[in-house]
């Protein structure tokens, strides 16, 4: 089977790519807008880009009707926000978050989700999560104009909470850690399920 994205629209490409591209970690995303609302919302396409300096990257896919996601608008307003990783135990406050509230609603409170102070960032964390890197802004590259096109923001890591539990001799555990990944459609993975591949040696 071949696939023309050309010959597609943008929903058919956006099904499809998230099945083929799968598993994809999920950056929980807390910001805060200008009036001082908290906002939460999940994004798959996520991952880390560098170690020095550290940092992460995201994108946020606009609305069909082409507005950005207030995910954008906020970190565009102040250039902070948190990336809260997702343990299995939180993936139904998870799911709630990414409904399409009002803006101007906290889907901390929407979706019954706790929230705790940050260090060096205005936006608040979610407490329940066992990894959580505070950020700020680098870069927001856009890609693509209108519908369903996407903002790819990049941010440097200046804190990074991880909670003692979920580690084994001073390193984060993947099996208590019990993070959820997202594939196509509503299904999800676990990292307590995996197998180990050893790096070959030349």
């Amino acid at each position: 089977m071949l696939l023309d994205p050309l010959e597609m629209q943008p929903r058919e490409v956006y099904s499809t790519l998230i099945r083929a591209i799968s598993p994809r970690p999920i950056a929980w995303v807390s910001t805060i807008s200008r009036d001082g609302v908290p906002n939460l919302a999940p994004f798959s396409f996520f991952n880390g880009v560098s170690s020095s300096p550290p940092s992460v990257v995201f994108s946020p896919v606009n609305h069909p009707d082409g507005r950005k996601k207030d995910t954008v608008v906020n970190i565009e307003s102040n250039r902070q926000f948190v990336i809260n990783m997702v343990p299995f135990s939180l993936a139904e406050q998870m799911s709630q978050t990414s409904a399409e509230y009002a803006h101007g609603v906290s889907e901390f409170e929407s979706a019954g989700v706790t929230s705790v102070a940050s260090q060096r960032v205005a936006p608040p964390r979610v407490a329940q999560a066992p990894i959580q890197l505070e950020c700020e802004l680098i870069q927001i590259v856009t890609v693509g104009e209108g519908p369903l096109s996407a903002n790819l923001v990049i941010g440097k890591i200046l804190l990074m909470h991880v909670d003692g539990e979920v580690c084994t001799d001073g390193k984060i555990d993947p099996q208590k850690a019990d993070l959820i990944g997202r594939m196509g459609g509503a299904d999800y993975c676990r990292t307590t399920d995996r197998f180990t591949v050893p790096r070959p040696k030349l």
